[in-house]
């Protein structure tokens, strides 16, 4: 759909910002990036177990620490490598823009492919003169369990829209969990979050309610980066989908979270009933629900990983909203020491955090930064 992307080119631009909002606005992007990593890294070593296999394997408490998996404690799964995909795909978009080319779901199906290209190569190609910076990290190219969605979605070079999606019977959370990024465009209306966020899910996740739910998940990121409560994000999350068709399942999914608040104290049957089958808006929901409760970041993480359903993506979701609510120094730093890729992780951040708020000051009609253009070529 070019439709959006011709007609509110303007409503991207932001404000001009002061370095107080430049220092929380980076705060948020580190929170939502780590946090969503920290999230995958704790549940990783549980996914697929139900709440009794962990308690044997972890005690009566279940899992309240890293724990190995992939051969290491604090490694991450898929879904954070993608996450980074998304986000290095943004930026290229936003440098992409200075040659009048203006289509944001291109360059993010661009990136995925450089993702799947990790998931078949053993390592960087750097003959490869268009892939910057992240796809040369090597610790990206361990594969970690991605779902056949993924693989089959961004198996070719053609790409997925929500008229002609990929797989359009997939209902599975990772497409909802890579679009945290798409969230942190505070300068864009959320109207146009939820499009990009849309339109990028549909690429390997084309049932309605898994795509539908990625919006809404990047919409509920947009309005807590923009310094919202959860709930009133998630009241702004249901504004937007109830214009569109096919919304019910996630509408509904995100009231009986809200209900569930409401409900007693927070447990792990509590989360397994929100999570469902492990769908796209049941999991979204569980995250917004654990979130919600958390006493702290590190409560509504083990809470989001200590039941029946998939703990590493119930987690990511979790760990990028309690990110984009708090901001990186409310995530338990123990965890962070440990994380894998955390440098990785922190220098994109940066980068994307120093694009959207200095981005003329890098690239533009009146010259570019070499170094920048090296980092996110413009191809």
């Amino acid at each position: 759909m070019d439709g959006p992307w011709e007609v509110k080119v303007g409503a991207t631009a932001g404000a001009v910002w002061g370095r107080t909002e430049q220092q929380d606005f980076r705060s948020r992007v580190r929170g939502t990036l780590l946090g969503l990593a920290v999230g995958d890294a704790l549940g990783a070593p549980v996914d697929g177990l139900g709440i009794d296999g962990i308690r044997e394997a972890h005690g009566a408490e279940g899992l309240v620490d890293l724990a190995p998996a992939f051969g290491r404690r604090g490694a991450v799964t898929h879904l954070t490598q993608l996450t980074l995909f998304s986000v290095d795909g943004l930026i290229r978009a936003q440098v992409r823009r200075d040659t009048g080319a203006w289509h944001p779901p291109t360059d993010l199906h661009r990136a995925y492919l450089r993702w799947a290209a990790t998931q078949r190569d053993w390592g960087p190609d750097l003959r490869r003169k268009d892939d910057g910076w992240l796809a040369r990290e090597e610790w990206l190219y361990a594969r970690r369990d991605p779902s056949s969605a993924l693989l089959l979605g961004l198996g070719d070079e053609t790409m997925g829209t929500p008229e002609t999606p990929k797989n359009p019977g997939e209902l599975g959370p990772e497409a909802a969990a890579r679009s945290a990024p798409f969230g942190l465009l505070v300068g864009w209306e959320p109207q146009l979050v939820a499009q990009l966020a849309v339109e990028c899910a549909a690429q390997t996740h084309g049932h309605p309610t898994a795509y539908l739910a990625a919006g809404a998940y990047a919409v509920i990121v947009h309005a807590l980066a923009l310094g919202e409560s959860i709930d009133g994000a998630v009241q702004r999350g249901f504004a937007l989908l109830a214009a569109r068709p096919g919304h019910q399942p996630v509408s509904d999914a995100l009231q009986h979270a809200l209900g569930a608040v409401r409900q007693g104290l927070p447990g792990p049957e509590r989360v397994a009933e929100l999570c469902g089958a492990g769908t796209a808006e049941s999991l979204v929901a569980a995250a917004v629900y654990c979130a919600l409760v958390a006493a702290d970041v590190r409560h509504g993480l083990t809470l989001a990983v200590n039941h029946d359903g998939p703990s590493a993506a119930t987690a990511a979701l979790t760990g990028g909203l309690l990110g984009a609510l708090h901001g990186e120094t409310a995530l338990p730093p123990a965890w962070l020491a440990e994380l894998e890729g955390r440098p990785t992780i922190l220098e994109l951040a940066d980068d994307f955090a120093m694009e959207m708020t200095q981005g003329p000051a890098l690239h533009g009609p009146g010259g570019s930064s070499p170094g920048w253009l090296a980092r996110y070529p413009r191809a």
